[in-house]
């Protein structure tokens, strides 16, 4: 997914737990910046049932399925830009200025969309919401980081992470409560003006980071801070903390220099950085191109492609892959520490691949065994001018099917039997034929009268069922290592003064393969169909096993300088498996050479 879980142990959770009982004001501090993550979740999945309901009510938006595609993707480009804006306010106004700002595009784009008149009215909603998505992203968590003690950071840094997987389930439920509301999709979309208004609130009575005011010389502020998080007697102590690592952290963006430009020349002159940012965009990319967000983004309608017609049921289906995603999240900080970064990912890899491949087969055998249609009911109960204009110009009628009907034209729809079930014929199950129809206003109304089943985007299929399931697989094997693991990577594989850029440059690659991914997915589904989209994907995530096989090193319980003199050797990985760590080859007590 777009954010990650810290690595952060069982002791850590349980000191964090015994701080914030003692001192509330810590609490309140990560859960009220936490907001920005319980946003950021619920905007990026929002969207997936909400788009079913979009697709009802502008005619538009359902015949072209590039407009669909831009009201995902634009609040992905939209992130983008505010992750790179961000970045400076963060640096120019503040943390706390930041998320107020984020939250004000976070309402705006909430309000939009929820009274847009027309498409592009929506897609200038998700822009804003993008927009608050990218500063909340990066924002959010670093107030945490900023404003908490040291021995509780990872914790308190991984809860906001986990309140990101608990906004996008968040979003599934209210998509279903709203499902039977007048305006649905407008009420889903503008609900997520209310956290934002409540988290604005919130953030004007709390203060600026510590760190931020420390590095402008409001020394005194940050005292005050410091007073109110840790006891009086660890005051002065971590003023000095602060004072030597906004000291040293002057003096290292002095070495590599202001500008981006600057900085990214210098990273990728640096022989370390380079070999770091090898295995860091390879693991961001490679999140992305297993195709994680065509889930997180068009679950419900990845549902209807398996044959569940109703909004309805493709949205409480779809709550499968929110909650486990979120499960997956609590295994990965379980594990990460005791199975190393690495395994796991590459574990992750094989069971996405696997569950891929599956799904590919079950699109497959779905589309093979789609009801056929019935030709003379189509031109006869319904009549001639209700018949779908390529059955009654095909030379082959005979041969037609439900999906046959549905790819001939984005103007057809299928009509299931009234039956609706299944009968024994020839040893299999096979659904009855139905009718395939003009896909108006009128035909779909007379064809629900009929107590019949409307589909437009996938058939009735035995399938339907076991498809979800290897879709919830797919979250489990892809949540607790892919999922959560390359942002742990990109925060040990570079060096200290590298990590901002190193990181920022991980983060775009990330950001621009989601961006090109939720834009493509419903276009290739048409092109080479769902079955041949998730084996594409299948394809894509063999590509990025073998590159993290070769690139990515283990970086568990390694020092920054043991990661530094590993890439600075250069890392190979072991062909085969001898009971040892790939790391074990390097001897760290040597000396790292000098990089320029």
């Amino acid at each position: 997914m777009e954010g990650g879980v810290p690595s952060a142990s069982k002791t850590e959770f349980t000191e964090c737990f015994r701080t914030t009982w003692k001192t509330p004001y810590i609490m309140r501090l990560a859960l009220s910046a936490g907001i920005g993550g319980l946003l950021f979740g619920y905007d990026t999945g929002v969207i997936s049932g909400a788009l079913l309901y979009i697709r009802d009510d502008f005619k538009a938006v359902d015949k072209k399925t590039w407009l669909q595609e831009t009201i995902v993707s634009t609040a992905v480009a939209g992130a983008i830009i505010g992750a790179a804006i961000g970045g400076w306010m963060n640096d120019k106004f503040g943390r706390k200025k930041t998320i107020l700002l984020a939250d004000i595009l976070f309402f705006l784009g909430a309000i939009i969309m929820a009274v847009a008149p027309a498409p592009w009215v929506i897609i200038i909603g998700r822009v804003f919401v993008g927009l608050g998505v990218g500063m909340a992203s990066m924002t959010a968590p670093l107030y945490i980081a900023e404003a908490s003690p040291a021995r509780i950071r990872g914790a308190l840094v991984g809860a906001n992470a986990l309140l990101i997987t608990g906004g996008q389930f968040v979003s599934y439920l209210i998509n279903l409560a709203f499902t039977r509301a007048p305006g649905t999709w407008r009420w889903m979309l503008g609900v997520a003006g209310v956290p934002a208004v409540l988290q604005f609130i919130l953030m004007l009575y709390l203060p600026e980071s510590p760190r931020w005011l420390y590095r402008k010389d409001r020394k005194g502020e940050a005292r005050a801070i410091l007073e109110k998080i840790y006891p009086a007697d660890e005051v002065e102590k971590e003023m000095k903390s602060l004072q030597d690592s906004v000291e040293e952290e002057k003096a290292q963006e002095k070495s590599i220099g202001e500008g981006i430009i600057s900085k990214v020349r210098s990273a990728w002159g640096n022989t370390v950085v380079r070999r770091g940012l090898y295995a860091g965009i390879t693991v961001q990319i490679a999140q992305q191109f297993v195709g994680i967000n065509t889930v997180m983004y068009y679950s419900s309608t990845i549902v209807q492609f398996a044959g569940f017609a109703s909004n309805k049921t493709a949205i409480a289906l779809s709550l499968i892959t929110t909650g486990l995603n979120a499960v997956g999240s609590i295994i990965s900080m379980t594990f990460v520490d005791r199975y190393g970064r690495r395994r796991l990912m590459i574990v992750s890899m094989f069971g996405i691949i696997t569950c891929l491949i599956v799904l590919s087969v079950l699109f497959f055998e779905a589309s093979s065994h789609a009801p056929l249609v019935n030709n003379l009911e189509s031109t006869g109960q319904f009549g001639l001018n209700s018949t779908c204009p390529s059955l009654i110009n095909s030379a082959d009628a005979s041969s037609w099917n439900c999906m046959t009907c549905l790819r001939a034209s984005e103007d057809c729809g299928f009509c299931a039997n009234a039956a609706n079930q299944v009968m024994l014929t020839q040893r299999r199950l096979e659904y009855h034929p139905g009718v395939c129809l003009t896909a108006t206003d009128a035909i779909r109304g007379a064809c629900r009268s009929e107590k019949r089943i409307w589909y437009t985007q996938g058939c009735p299929s035995k399938f339907g069922i076991f498809a979800v399931i290897v879709m919830g697989l797919y979250i489990i094997s892809y949540s607790p290592g892919m999922g959560s693991v390359p942002w742990i990577v990109n925060s040990e594989i570079y060096p200290l003064k590298y990590r901002g850029v190193g990181g920022g440059i991980a983060a775009v690659a990330n950001w621009t393969s989601n961006l090109i991914v939720s834009q493509s997915f419903l276009s290739l589904t048409e092109a080479i169909g769902s079955s041949g989209t998730f084996l594409l994907f299948a394809g894509f995530s063999v590509i990025g096993l073998i590159f993290i096989f070769f690139l990515v090193p283990e970086t568990k319980g390694l020092q920054f300088e043991e990661v530094e003199n590993l890439l600075a050797k250069g890392y190979k990985p072991k062909l085969c498996c001898s009971g040892q760590e790939d790391t074990n080859e390097v001897k760290y007590n040597e000396p790292i050479k000098p990089q320029t």
